[in-house]
């Protein structure tokens, strides 16, 4: 596998065309950023079942009467999750969970639209460079996709569940981060472009290259599977650290046959996994963090490699502190929100690795990087 350190843009770029869209890109990560955390409150205050129905244009106003209002409660009221986890809610606490997940849709048409329109005009504009166009056409493409399949998620919890599907949110989740990732190496990208790509006389070997990029995957891996944790309401389980239920590996941990469906359906097995990778990940990276120290990289790489390390380090403490509280509202949605922070850290000690460095032409083992 190879990864190039030259994607071929092009050096007669307009700086005015790059900088436009470097903004267009700050303004889309910032979106995306908001959104994950709006999500999340909406996930932890079992709001995200309070509206029945997809409306994507006129689901954009809320109910404007006390008759409207009665109706969105009775679908509600139809639902498995209304007669458990919300048992007894009245109009009243009704209306509350149900300003969230309004919230919630119309931030996603929000992000939809900053993603949209802007492109739309640097299109017709000509202002993006042919080597871009695929990849910037694919973000407001993906953002469409990504509302359909939040209704998709929706769906798996409005008929015979009283939660919306673990694999669907872990989707769902994964396509956020797969916008947010294509977004972010496309402005680093700009930005080293506009500094000039200064190597500041030394590179940044294959080794580390290949240790950042493998970090970076492995923190995503490690997000995605929390993912799973969330949608199996994981963390308000095992309540301490580092054991769970007094034992290293929980108690019902290989409960679900066939074996494999643990990782993904057992509440217990996934925090246990997501426990183990992220203890794991954040050994590395904040090892890599140490070793860059000593290490002949370019200051920007080394500076990227720090701030990677401490945010990784927040992430960690944040996680044990939120789990040991049982999941408070406030921690769960600051510990998601610090989790999509560090792999933009990531993404952006990797690229700027790759942009400073020789191509990668052969597998080299990350751990030897350091």
């Amino acid at each position: 596998m190879s990864v190039p350190n030259d994607l071929g843009l092009p050096g007669a770029l307009p700086s005015r065309d790059r900088l436009a869209l470097r903004r267009w890109l700050l303004l889309s990560i910032v979106s995306v950023f908001i959104a994950v955390a709006v999500g999340g409150i909406t996930r932890l205050t079992e709001s995200g079942l309070s509206i029945t129905e997809w409306k994507p244009v006129s689901g954009a106003l809320p109910p404007s009467s006390d008759a409207s209002w009665a109706s969105e409660f009775a679908k509600f009221q139809r639902i498995p999750q209304a007669s458990s986890t919300h048992a007894g809610l009245s109009l009243s606490q009704f209306k509350w969970i149900y300003w969230w997940e309004w919230f919630h849709r119309n931030v996603a048409r929000t992000v939809g639209l900053v993603f949209a329109i802007p492109w739309l005009v640097f299109m017709v504009q000509s202002r993006i460079p042919r080597q871009l166009r695929l990849r910037l056409t694919a973000l407001p493409l993906l953002t469409l996709g990504q509302g359909a399949l939040g209704w998709y998620m929706v769906q798996s919890g409005l008929v015979e569940r009283i939660s919306v599907s673990a694999y669907r949110l872990t989707a769902h989740l994964g396509l956020a981060l797969g916008i947010l990732s294509v977004s972010v190496w496309t402005y680093s990208e700009l930005r080293e472009r506009s500094l000039g790509e200064r190597h500041e006389g030394v590179v940044t070997s294959h080794r580390w290259q290949r240790a950042l990029l493998g970090a970076t995957t492995l923190l995503a891996i490690t997000v995605l599977s929390g993912g799973f944790v969330a949608g199996l309401r994981g963390g308000r389980i095992f309540n301490e650290f580092p054991l769970m239920g007094g034992q290293v590996v929980p108690p019902g941990y290989g409960t679900l046959t066939p074996w494999w469906t643990n990782a993904f359906e057992n509440p217990a097995a996934a925090q246990f996994h997501h426990r183990l990778l992220a203890i794991a990940v954040a050994a590395f990276i904040v090892t890599l963090a140490w070793r860059a120290r000593r290490a002949q990289l370019p200051q920007r790489v080394q500076r990227a490699v720090y701030a990677f390390g401490a945010v990784i380090t927040t992430q960690i403490v944040l996680g044990i502190t939120m789990l040991l509280l049982a999941v408070p509202v406030p921690l769960g949605v600051l510990h998601q929100f610090t989790g999509v922070l560090a792999l933009t850290a990531a993404l952006v000690a990797t690229q700027r690795a790759i942009a400073s460095g020789a191509t990668v032409s052969a597998p080299t083992d990350a751990v030897q990087a350091v």
